[in-house]
């Protein structure tokens, strides 16, 4: 199967299989967008993405390249080889859009199987307060930024162009983005995933021994 491109306008959701190896990259159509991603193992849907984890591991706070987004198995499900911008956030995940629970509802799943998610194209700082605050960095996706992920084991990716739980804009529907899925080629022994951090080599072992 060669590669394809759909576009998904703002307020929309949508959801594809991605199988091993191949690229899923999302590009912004206008400033502003934010992409919520969901992410399960195709087949045990059981296994899902575990943002804790994956920060953790990798002792960032953010989603950049080149790590890589592990599951609750610690498997790596997803690596980021390419991003435009340098942050995108996954503290603040919290998007329970109703267009993301119907994408769920086609492949048996429900609101017990939403986890907390990536927010791609949003960025989110500190309000320097004593609670820790963070609030939402607004204008800070622009039109063409974009990010390509690499799965790493088949993938069940529901994504949805919903407004960031932080953003607090009364100007309707985020900027849409177009997917743009295309082969691609496993990662070799230079990948930059692998030199990452130890536990992100550790994540990407574990799913190739899966294939083995």
């Amino acid at each position: 199967m060669t590669g394809y491109t759909l576009e998904l306008p703002g307020g929309a959701a949508d959801s594809l299989r991605l199988r091993r190896h191949r690229t899923l990259t999302l590009r912004c159509l206008g400033p502003g967008a934010n992409v919520a991603a969901l992410i399960y193992a195709l087949d045990d849907r059981t296994e899902r993405l575990n943002i804790p984890d994956t920060l953790k591991a990798q002792m960032s706070a953010r989603v950049v390249a080149p790590m890589t987004l592990m599951s609750d198995m610690g498997r790596a499900m997803a690596s980021v080889t390419g991003s435009s911008l340098d942050w995108h956030d996954a503290i603040t995940g919290g998007v329970r859009d109703e267009r993301l629970l119907g994408e769920l509802w086609k492949y048996g799943l429900g609101p017990r199987d939403l986890h907390a998610n990536v927010n791609f194209f949003s960025k989110v700082v500190p309000t320097g307060d004593e609670r820790g605050s963070l609030v939402y960095e607004p204008g800070y996706a622009q039109e063409g930024d974009w990010v390509t992920l690499r799965a790493e084991i088949d993938l069940l990716v529901v994504l949805a162009t919903a407004r960031h739980p932080l953003n607090r804009s009364t100007a309707g529907d985020p900027a849409g983005v177009r997917l743009e899925v295309a082969e691609g080629l496993p990662p070799g022994p230079d990948d930059p995933t692998r030199g990452f951090r130890a536990e992100t080599a550790r994540a990407l072992e574990l799913a190739e021994r899966s294939y083995a």
